[in-house]
């Protein structure tokens, strides 16, 4: 049984590691992380070259904690990619590397990043 979960992580890490070997973000165009866990979604923009986060929320932040924005659907990740597009903006950045990790570009990330790219992101 540990094998089988081992050989999961393993292969998931390749995934990851696959799409990041490319992606590499700096402080005018800096990387667009979206995480996903079983229940929450979380959103950073990234400067590679400086090791900092520039701008960062999630579904577990204060101001979506007691709203129907809580859980992972995608009403939740369209609030986040406008919300994200908004901080983006007041540290005056305009274009992104998107960074989808292992997960596939559908569903939730593809609802994400339509909001980011709608309320001004270009990627």
């Amino acid at each position: 049984m540990k094998t089988i979960e081992l050989k999961k992580k393993i292969l998931r890490k390749k995934r990851s590691m696959r799409v990041r070997k490319y992606l590499k973000g700096n402080s005018l165009k800096p990387r667009l992380s979206v995480v996903k866990s079983n229940a929450h979604i979380e959103v950073q923009l990234i400067d590679d070259e400086e090791r900092k986060t520039l701008a960062s929320t999630s579904t577990r932040a204060k101001e979506f904690r007691k709203t129907e924005f809580n859980s992972k659907n995608k009403n939740s990740a369209r609030k986040l990619g406008e919300k994200i597009a908004e901080l983006a903006q007041k540290k005056n950045i305009k274009e992104v590397i998107f960074d989808r990790g292992p997960h596939k570009y559908h569903g939730i990330l593809a609802e994400l990043a339509d909001a980011a790219r709608g309320a001004g992101l270009k990627f």
